[in-house]
């Protein structure tokens, strides 16, 4: 379990895994009444929320699939990336892909917050790679 310093600027309970083996804590909307997201329409929608994440860590934004399934809402840079250095509020894009307006309404949750390590890339730039069985087989290369 990694610590993470937050500040809560919303007016609900920090974010909270919802089971025990749950991988994400759900976010919420932060507003000061309900809004409609059209069909096609996109929000940024604030959470209250600030962290400092510790560093080799990042923290992705997902869908919530309950708001996928049922509403058609999901996140549309997904996963969007909340790197360690960003002290900024914690925002979710939210886009309404089904056919029919969607109330999201003040404390909703509707996405899930995800920790997660990384490693940084150090370049090594060479004139060729080496030969796999896959080679450069891509996108439906390896079968249905």
């Amino acid at each position: 379990m990694s610590k993470v310093r937050v500040i809560n600027r919303s007016p609900f309970p920090l974010p909270k895994y919802q089971s025990d083996h749950a991988a994400g804590l759900d976010l919420q909307a932060v507003l000061e009444a309900p809004i409609i997201l059209e069909p096609l329409q996109r929000e940024l929608i604030k959470t209250g929320i600030f962290l400092a994440l510790p560093e080799g860590t990042e923290a992705q934004v997902r869908p919530r699939s309950g708001l996928a399934y049922k509403k058609g809402l999901t996140v549309l840079n997904s996963p969007g990336t909340i790197d360690a250095d960003y002290r900024g509020e914690v925002g979710v894009i939210l886009v309404n892909l089904s056919n029919e307006p969607v109330k999201i309404e003040p404390g909703e949750r509707i996405a899930q917050l995800v920790l997660a390590r990384y490693e940084r890339i150090d370049w090594e730039a060479v004139e060729a790679l080496d030969d796999t069985a896959r080679g450069s087989g891509g996108f439906g290369s390896t079968g249905v």
